[in-house]
């Protein structure tokens, strides 16, 4: 399937899209150049199980995807009207057989997304010709399938799509110093780059082998001046420097999927796969950082530009409503990233509008003057741009989330009760909602996972640390994942954790795995 899959806009509608984006660019929405393309709904489930991408790697869980997709739009239960992809120029995609109003509801919302996309922060690193790379990994892993087996090829694939998700999501904004054996490595050369193992014996001598400094006395002093306790304390000093020295990697490296690709002993093909899957793997990340806040920030826009910009008839409005309340609808039980979106926009721009903000409105206690605050600055158009630019899901939370719009909104809680077996409200209180949002929404919810020992015990073995958050790993993900990564790795891997409050060392040595008691400090 090439790039251009389906129909471009009839006269009718390319008209709507001239106008709707004339009414966005009004509005102040800054957007790279967008091109529609009218798919089928075999050819949009097609494109959709790709991950919005016409061409990709040949996978078994794409076809997987699109057979759901295709039933699940057979029966009724769900349709997609839209898709739009984050590149140079944008590509989006519109659903033929939809009706005008739904088409000029998606056209407004696609705008929106693109403006997110080209001006948000978080998506400043993205590769803007990603549809071009795209296809590029596909045709090199199609060659590497011809030429080392469609089954070997795949099976490599399976595993190295298992550990996508141990990537560190911040990476692409910390400019970090590349450790000496990093920057050494030869990912080309199929081995790793290893540092020699420094031995227990070397690490005991090292230290006696330079003389500890002394302060100088007369022979009768020398022991109350160098008392022998210090003179320990300082060779065990400078062994634990030496150890330090000798640590691969030097400090513990949360982009597992780099450290891979640098050190272990894969072929050159099965390193580029893994890149491959890594590169992938961080284009996609903004958008799950930035869920709530891009879906907000698109509805709050087809729903401005739908009722003031003179896009609809008088006969759509209806049909209009009924398609917005569907977008913005709360399913029983889920919190929909539309809806809290759009709730926060509206939020920021009536507070700013009205000066609700700033420390003389915080240190306001009274409510029925908080609730009548209103300095009519205007501003509030001018700070949701600003909060576009910058945020992502978890500072958007974190800074606006506040307990009065929690309170409007009527938010709560809610968890699994065991003795009834169904979901109950476990909280209204506004810190434990907002907590509960906050853990959600960090790191997607996923532990957070760190390579801190490439060299264990000096066997080359693979040590990572789960740094405990309060939830414990689910065991059966972290076997499975400790199976995938001595997979890749080939020596024995282990991973640091803490479950019900105890350290605990996960192992697996490609035979069977091994659960011990083990300092987590």
């Amino acid at each position: 399937m090439g790039r251009h899959t389906g129909q471009t806009l009839p006269p009718s509608l390319w008209d709507v899209k001239e106008q709707i984006k004339d009414v966005a660019r009004g509005a102040g929405l800054d957007f790279f150049e967008t091109i529609f393309e009218i798919l089928d709904y075999a050819q949009m489930n097609a494109v959709a199980a790709r991950g919005g991408y016409p061409t990709r790697y040949p996978h078994w869980r794409f076809g997987m995807e699109y057979e759901q997709l295709s039933k699940s739009y057979r029966y009724g239960l769900s349709k997609i009207y839209e898709m739009v992809v984050n590149n140079d120029p944008c590509y989006a995609y519109l659903l033929e057989g939809n009706d005008e109003v739904d088409q000029k509801i998606v056209m407004a919302h696609v705008y929106a997304h693109c403006d997110f996309f080209k001006n948000n922060y978080w998506f400043s690193h993205t590769n803007r010709k990603m549809i071009d790379e795209m296809a590029n990994h596909a045709t090199r892993i199609r060659k590497y399938m011809e030429r080392f087996g469609q089954d070997d090829v795949e099976a490599f694939l399976d595993i190295a799509l298992s550990l996508e998700n141990l990537i560190d999501y911040h990476a692409p904004f910390i400019a970090r110093r590349r450790t000496d054996s990093t920057a050494s490595s030869s990912p080309s050369s199929g081995q790793p780059s290893l540092p020699p193992s420094v031995t227990a014996s070397a690490l005991d001598e090292a230290p006696e082998a330079e003389e500890i400094p002394r302060i100088r006395a007369k022979e009768y002093l020398e022991h109350f001046v160098n008392p022998e306790e210090f003179i320990a304390e300082q060779r065990e000093r400078r062994k634990r420097q030496a150890a330090k020295q000798q640590r691969f990697p030097e400090e513990a490296q949360r982009d597992v999927l780099q450290f891979l690709v640098d050190f272990a002993p894969l072929k050159r093909w099965q390193r580029d796969v893994l890149s491959i899957v890594r590169e992938e793997a961080y284009y996609f990340a903004p958008q799950g950082q930035t869920k709530i806040m891009n879906e907000g920030w698109a509805t709050y826009w087809h729903s401005t530009i739908m009722t003031t910009g003179g896009v609809l008839k008088a006969s759509e409005i209806i049909d209009y409503a009924d398609r917005h309340a569907g977008v913005v609808a709360m399913a029983p039980g889920r919190m929909n990233p539309y809806t809290l979106g759009l709730g926060l926009f509206r939020d920021i721009e009536e507070r700013w509008d009205r000066g609700r903000f700033g420390r003389e409105y915080e240190h306001c206690d009274d409510l029925a003057a908080r609730r009548a605050w209103d300095k009519q600055l205007g501003l509030g158009r001018k700070k949701i741009y600003e909060v576009r630019r910058h945020y992502n899901d978890v500072t958007f939370i974190d800074e606006f989330f506040t307990e009065d719009f929690c309170r409007e909104q009527r938010f709560f809680a809610f968890d699994f009760n065991q003795k009834s077996g169904r979901y109950e409200i476990s909280s209204r209180e506004f810190r434990a909602i907002k907590e509960k949002l906050l853990f959600q929404l960090t790191n997607f919810g996923q532990p957070f996972i760190a390579v801190v020992d490439g060299d264990m015990e000096h066997r080359g073995e693979l040590l990572l640390r789960h740094r405990h958050e309060g939830v414990d790993l689910k065991m059966d993900y972290a076997r499975d994942t400790l199976e995938n990564l001595y997979r890749v790795w080939t020596r024995p891997v282990h991973i640091l954790t803490k479950t019900d409050g105890a350290g605990r060392m996960l192992s697996f040595n490609g035979k069977e795995h091994s659960d011990r008691s083990a300092a987590y400090d």
